[in-house]
């Protein structure tokens, strides 16, 4: 048996296991009326199995125009839901230049930010609600990385774009986004499972300890390990590869996440960012997450990606017009 099949297997055990033990709670299954209390697994541990939608209109940075509230009024609430919900309607398209037209990509059918939480912003973590200052070795990293990149600008192959734009990585956190914005939990007594709707990624997360031993290869999710202290699930995940970076990071990061359910159809997620060589000082970011009715279906980017093979014919052609006379 190779390394291949010995690294495999067990994961795939360990996903049917625990696909087994979520069918086996009834608890998890459905919506319960609002405010009913969080069921619990048959070991005494929250229940924090089922499909969690993590869209949000809220974004994650206060917007200057905010600077020192914490809150929306409720006629801000409404304005950010109805743009969340109407910004490409056809009967705004007017309202856009043709870049941020093209930039949309599909009309609104397609779109699904969700709605605002009430919040300026997600970060609770410094006050200010922003993300802190980079350091300057993160500048100069960023700065290779685009010096890198530019001389390849035109793509010649696949391997030149990035892990979003090939299907194969969205990264580990999930703050947000466009479309396909959920996640699935399963539960054991010793693993929990996140299945990620974008790209399809599952996170397998022994609850063996808080802190993690680098005893295999860094991996675009990183390693993570997790425990339960009193009703809340921390995960801590080290061990990226840095080809996933987050808002700059890379190898260092140290992601601390708290999953919590206060509620039966509300599933609290906080999230602390460690990376001293990228920020300043570590950061915080929180969002409660609505239970969602339904099934987590195939995200099949990969299957003939024709957003890549379209990327690189508009390469060859750019090519072959700064060719001509």
């Amino acid at each position: 048996m190779n390394h291949f099949t010995h690294s495999v297997l067990p994961t795939v055990f360990a996903f049917v296991c625990l696909a087994s033990t979520a069918q086996a709670q009834p608890a998890s299954a459905g919506r319960a009326p609002d405010g009913s209390p969080a069921p619990r697994m048959l070991w005494g541990v929250p229940d924090l199995q089922g499909v969690w939608d993590h869209g949000t209109a809220t974004p994650l940075e206060r917007p200057t125009r905010y600077e020192g509230r914490e809150f929306l009024t409720a006629e801000e609430v409404a304005e950010a839901n109805i743009n969340a919900t109407t910004f490409a309607t056809s009967e705004r398209r007017g309202e856009l230049s043709a870049e941020r037209d093209v930039g949309l990509a599909y009309n609104q059918f397609w779109w699904d930010r969700g709605l605002s939480d009430g919040r300026t912003a997600l970060i609770i973590d410094p006050p200010d609600g922003r993300v802190p200052n980079r350091t300057a070795e993160a500048e100069a990293r960023t700065a290779a990385r685009r010096a890198s990149a530019s001389p390849r600008q035109n793509s010649e192959n696949p391997e030149d774009r990035g892990l979003w734009e090939r299907c194969l990585s969205r990264g580990t956190v999930r703050l947000g986004g466009v479309y396909n914005n959920n996640f699935q939990i399963f539960q054991s007594e010793d693993h929990v499972a996140i299945l990620l709707e974008m790209v399809h990624e599952m996170r397998i997360i022994p609850l063996n300890g808080s802190s993690s031993s680098s005893q295999g290869p860094r991996q675009w999710l990183g390693r993570s390990f997790g425990h339960w202290e009193g009703d809340t699930l921390v995960v801590r995940t080290t061990d990226f590869s840095g080809q996933a970076p987050w808002r700059g990071s890379g190898e260092n990061l140290t992601l601390i996440e708290r999953f919590s359910r206060p509620e039966a159809n509300i599933l609290r997620y906080e999230v602390t960012f460690e990376d001293p060589t990228t920020w300043e000082r570590p950061w915080t970011a929180a969002l409660d997450l609505p239970k969602t009715d339904g099934l987590v279906y195939e995200y099949a980017c990969h299957e003939r990606n024709y957003g890549m093979e379209n990327l690189l014919r508009g390469a060859r052609a750019l090519e072959r017009q700064a060719a001509q006379p």
